[in-house]
Parts: C-alpha cells; structure tokens; sequence
C-alpha cells in the first residue's frame, strides 16, 4: 500500500486536474474566406467534420444539418485533433477543400481565397430557389452565402402558419440592391402531394384540411382569384400531378427537386408514383422518372417551365442546392424574375451552369413553322461546373436526339442541329459525374409550332396520364359518401381532360 504524506496527496490531485483539463481543452480557430480577386471577405457556406466524420457547426451561426454559414470569417472552439472542411457559394464559385490539426495550447487561423468560376448576373442569369423553409430573421444572411437573388420562404405550411396573429406590411424585402425575399410562400402537401403558393397576401385556409379532404384542387381554384398568384408543382411524380396539369392552374412544375440533395438522393418517391425499378434500380434514377415525366406533359402540348426548390429547413439541403436560373434584360426586379420564369426563360440546376441558345433564341422561343416546310436549327450550349461533367444531351419530343460527353465540350459550334418539319419541343440538358445525387442542369423547353397543327400531342404520353388519373382515383379512401364524390369530382374532370388529349392525339 502507497503512503501518501499531505504534500503528495496535493501534488497528485493538481497534476490529476492538468490532465484532465489539458486533455479536454478547446483551442481557437479561426477559418477566413475572401475573394480571390478582390481579397475582401465572402459569405460562405463551410462543412466542417471532426476525425470521426461528425458534423462540427459554429454556435451562433445560422446552421443546419451538416453545415453552417457565416460572412466571410468564423472563430470557432476546437478539440485537438485532424478535421476537414468543404466551403462552398452557391455554384459560381470553385468548391474549397481543405483539412487542419489543432494541437493542444496552440490557436490556429486559416485563410481560404475563393476563386467565381462564373458571373451569371453579369449574363442577365438570376438565381432563385422556391422551397425555402429557414427562418426569416437569418434569410439574409443564407442567401449571401450562396449568392441567391430570389427566394419567396414558407411561412405557412398545412397546420404551421407564422401569421395567426396578421400578417406583416411589408411581404417584399430587397436587400444588396439585387436579392430579393418574399415572405408569404406557402405549402399545401397532403395526400395527393404538394403545391406550393407565393405572392399570396395573406396564407390559404388550409389549416383544417385532412389529409384527402378537401382536394388540393379547392384551394388551387381559390388562390388562382388572386391576379399575381404563381402555384408551382413540387414534384412531378406527386400522384395529383395528373390533375393538377390538366386543371390549367399551375404555373410551373419542379424539376429539380428536394428528393435531390447535396449527398444523395431519396431512395423512392415517398407518397408519390413510384417509378419502375426494372428500369430504373439506382436511388438517383428518381432524377430520370422525375424528367421522363416532364416530357410526357411536353408531349401532350402542356407548356409548364421547370422550378427548383431545395426545401431546406425541412430536408438535408442547403438554402439554393437546387435553383432555377431565369433570363432578365437590364436590371433586377421580382417581378422581372417571375416573369422571365413565365416566359420559359430559364434553366435549372443543382451544379451545372448551363446556357443554350437555339438559332440565337433563349429557351422559351416559339419557333413558327410553315405548313409543307421545314425548319432547321442550329443548338448552342455553353455549360460551366465545379463537378466533372457527363454527357450533355439535346431531347427532342421526348428522346435523346444527341449527346457529347461535357468533359470534352469547348462550346465552340452547334452543339446538334435539328430538323423540325411538325410541331413539337425540345430542351438541352447536362449531368455531373457525381455518383451519389442526381447532379443535373437542364434549360426549359423550346417549342416550334406548325400553322395548322400548332401543338404535338402524342397517344402514347396523355394514355400515360389517363392510366395515373385512373390509378390515383382507386386510391382515394374516404369514409364519407359525399367527401369521397367531392374529391373524385376533381379526378374525374382531369380524366375527361386526358382521354380527350387521347382521342385527338396528332403523334404516336
């Protein structure tokens, strides 16, 4: 047995504390990020791990999920250890990947330079994401971080509505002289999916719907009373999608969606109409059921741009991971953006830049076709990614007509020349070499119309949607006589709408 005199007993309890301390100490860190050309400081977004792959958020600082933001410069508490960290801008800017080890009793600073890969404002390319659901008070604050100019945030969600005690005055707020936050987006997702609303000026009655009743359909007709209203469909394999497009009612339809995040992809489609795993086994594979889907609408003469929302706040996505891109000449104004979108004017994205051209046309163009001729147009794309690029693809009426590999594309000639002697569409589209996510662009569509046959309307795409109309109504499960009849009144309507397309269908 030790004998310990008092002295000892001392000296062991201090040097026990020391080790105790000095091994749980947390040094200073600090991680700068500035232009690397004007040397200032950048908002950023960083995503900063430990050894063990755990997040590491700063306190203090908006952050979510696995990330955080700041302004350009962050003073953080850290263990001794290795981390590693990714900063990101939105996709102008080259991604920063980088690691460090904080050694005990030693502070640390890092400075990171960020490098723009590309000004699209400079190029009349706004950005916008319309599915935001992060706080108003940081809005601000994220959308610098990922250079965003518009973003309408949801502040009325089915029960959830920030607003029961009156809505705010002011529901625009510019900022930075060019971005722009709405604060009266909302959401109506039920059974049949999701409908999102914005330039509302007060939230739809919506609180008291049950998850079938009433249909989506009552408070679409009830919001489209209002003259600045725009009603976006989240997702195209929503199952409602069917009657929503036929309704008319809709303004523009989300292609690149929250089932696809920054890391990876949702492995089915939730509620939705799941698509067919024969064809398409892979998680990412959502990306093409959700595109075969678009084209299907094209196909039956619907004109409906694409939208993208990111649906952070609520999913693993950082505010503007998905975004729409929309065309505005001279200055910035929302209302400028909104109908820059209306006039198909845009592309979307989750990392590609792309940029295309038809004939000097921006997407949206209506080219007019002559009965007995032929038209001919050369496709220009240009397409800018921090991600190595895969195929970039011209789609015509539905199919593939072209494809280079991105990698090797300089821009420089027409990238497919088409023949058009009917009516019909089409659209360029580029992919990532990102394995994990669906890492896409595409531009909306163009459209060519024929004098006496001014829309293509293929058999094979509306009996598509009148199968999902028929399929969707054997779903519907309402104990009330009179409810379930209300609700079915709606499909029944979109069914009559699709057989139609059927019977005076002008394509295969």
């Amino acid at each position: 047995m030790i004998q310990w005199d008092k002295g000892s007993r001392w000296k062991f309890f201090f040097a026990l504390v020391f080790v105790l301390v000095g091994a749980t100490a947390e040094e200073s860190v600090r991680l700068v990020v500035v232009s690397a050309e004007s040397g200032g400081l950048v908002p950023c977004r960083i995503h900063l791990k430990g050894k063990d792959g755990k997040p590491v958020l700063a306190p203090g600082l908006p952050a979510w999920q696995d990330h955080f933001v700041c302004g350009g410069e962050v003073s953080l508490k850290l263990a001794p250890g290795d981390y590693s960290y990714e900063i990101e801008r939105g996709p102008e800017f080259a991604r920063i990947e980088s690691k460090f080890t904080v050694a005990a009793n030693q502070a640390l600073s890092i400075t990171n330079h960020f490098r723009r890969l590309v000004d699209m404002a400079k190029e009349g390319w706004w950005s916008g994401d319309l599915h935001v659901h992060r706080s108003l008070a940081n809005i601000e604050l994220l959308m610098r971080a990922e250079d965003l100019h518009i973003a309408p945030v949801m502040t009325w969600w089915n029960r959830m509505n920030l607003w029961t005690n009156g809505a705010p005055t002011n529901l625009l707020v510019q900022f930075d002289k060019d971005r722009f936050y709405q604060v009266m987006a909302g959401e109506d997702e039920r059974e049949g999916g999701a409908l999102l609303y914005f330039n509302l000026a007060q939230p739809l009655k919506i609180a008291g719907a049950q998850r079938e009743f009433p249909s989506p359909m009552k408070f679409l007709a009830e919001a489209r009373k209002f003259s600045n209203v725009w009603v976006d469909i989240e997702k195209p394999f929503w199952y409602d999608a069917p009657i929503w497009i036929a309704s008319g009612m809709a303004d523009s339809i989300g292609i690149a969606n929250n089932h696809m995040y920054r890391s990876g992809m949702y492995p089915d489609e939730a509620w939705g109409r799941a698509r067919d795993t024969n064809r398409w086994p892979a998680a990412r594979d959502n990306g093409f059921w959700t595109q075969e889907i678009y084209y299907h609408a094209l196909n039956c003469g619907i004109r409906l741009p694409p939208s993208a929302g990111s649906a952070s706040g609520v999913l693993p996505n950082p505010v503007g991971y998905n975004r729409a891109y929309v065309q505005v000449e001279g200055a910035l104004t929302y209302e400028k953006w909104w109908e820059g979108l209306r006039a198909g004017r845009v592309f979307v994205s989750n990392g590609p830049l792309l940029r295309a051209t038809a004939n000097g046309h921006l997407p949206g163009h209506v080219f007019k076709l002559k009965e007995g001729e032929k038209l001919n147009i050369d496709v220009f794309a240009k397409v800018d990614s921090d991600d190595g690029l895969g195929p970039l693809e011209v789609v015509k009426d539905g199919a593939v007509v072209a494809s280079i590999c991105g990698c090797s594309w300089d821009g420089t000639g027409p990238l497919a020349q088409l023949e058009f002697a009917e009516s019909g569409w089409f659209l360029v589209r580029a992919f990532a070499e990102v394995p994990s996510t669906f890492r896409f662009a595409s531009t909306g569509p163009f459209y060519v119309e024929r004098a006496d046959a001014p829309r293509r309307v293929s058999k094979t795409s509306a009996q598509f949607f009148v199968d999902w109309v028929r399929e969707r109504e054997g779903r519907v499960k309402l104990d009330k006589l009179s409810e379930r009849e209300e609700v079915l009144r709606y499909h029944r309507e979109a069914e009559k709408f699709w057989l139609d397309k059927v019977a005076n269908a002008n394509a295969k």
